[in-house]
């Protein structure tokens, strides 16, 4: 008999609450982003992935996870939700100590594990990436160029091969999240549940970015500013992972 295909795997990891290391609250508590969470690892799931679901990791249980995926058996993919907050390049763990992305990207390219080093490792970013809002370009006019010009290509250098990763927005900018959850996966969950899951990979990619881009606006205080979403893919094929 033919042997079942290993199930690809997911690791979602989300953090709504931070302390520091003496205990006090920092950051705001991240309402909306645990259900989020939680309906993207079901929608997975129905997918074929075998998901993790992880709440509340201090920096060193994220790395530490990571390093679990190494040793475990692999499908065709490897999947990975981030929500936190974050700054460049950052993401932080509930005792609001950073991991670095790079770092992570490291764990799952190691020589020493093959294991993920062959398959496609995707990576959707829910995290700040500094602290400017977006007000948005007015799409007919030349002008309302940001006045700087962020660093956009520092981070994205230390991609390791067959890595994708998805960010809910540019760097040096704010990611919004509110009681519903945040744009950026809303408009993921959306696509997964959809018939765009069908689409290559960058395709759905792009379709996530238009979702975000015409359909989302920042409401109450932030009126108004919106999010773009960005991805870098160094894969050398088009891939499928949602194909289920």
């Amino acid at each position: 008999s033919m042997s079942q295909p290993r199930q690809s795997r997911a690791l979602v990891i989300v953090n709504t609450d931070f302390r520091s290391s003496d205990g006090d609250a920092v950051f705001g508590t991240r309402r909306g982003a645990k259900r989020e969470a939680e309906k993207l690892s079901n929608v997975l799931s129905r997918l074929n992935y075998k998901v993790k679901l992880t709440h509340n990791k201090t920096a060193k249980e994220i790395e530490d996870l990571y390093r679990q995926e190494c040793c475990c058996e692999h499908g065709e993919y490897f999947v990975s939700i981030i929500s936190s907050h974050g700054e460049e390049g950052v993401i932080f763990g509930c005792d609001s100590e950073p991991v670095k992305l790079t770092r992570i990207f490291q764990i799952l390219s190691s020589e020493k594990r093959p294991v993920l080093t062959k398959i496609p490792k995707i990576f959707f970013i829910q995290a700040c990436r500094g602290r400017e809002f977006d007000h948005g370009v007015v799409v007919e006019c030349d002008s309302g160029e940001p006045e700087r010009e962020p660093d956009c290509f520092s981070g994205y250098l230390s991609i390791p091969p067959q890595t994708v990763v998805m960010f809910a927005c540019s760097p040096g900018y704010v990611a919004f999240l509110n009681v519903f959850g945040s744009m950026f996966l809303q408009a993921l969950l959306k696509v997964l549940e959809g018939e765009e899951r069908h689409l290559a990979l960058n395709r759905l990619m792009t379709r996530v970015n238009w979702e975000v881009a015409f359909c989302c606006q920042a409401r109450g205080t932030y009126e108004g500013c919106k999010e773009m979403p960005c991805f870098v893919t160094n894969l050398l094929q088009e891939v499928f992972p949602f194909s289920a």
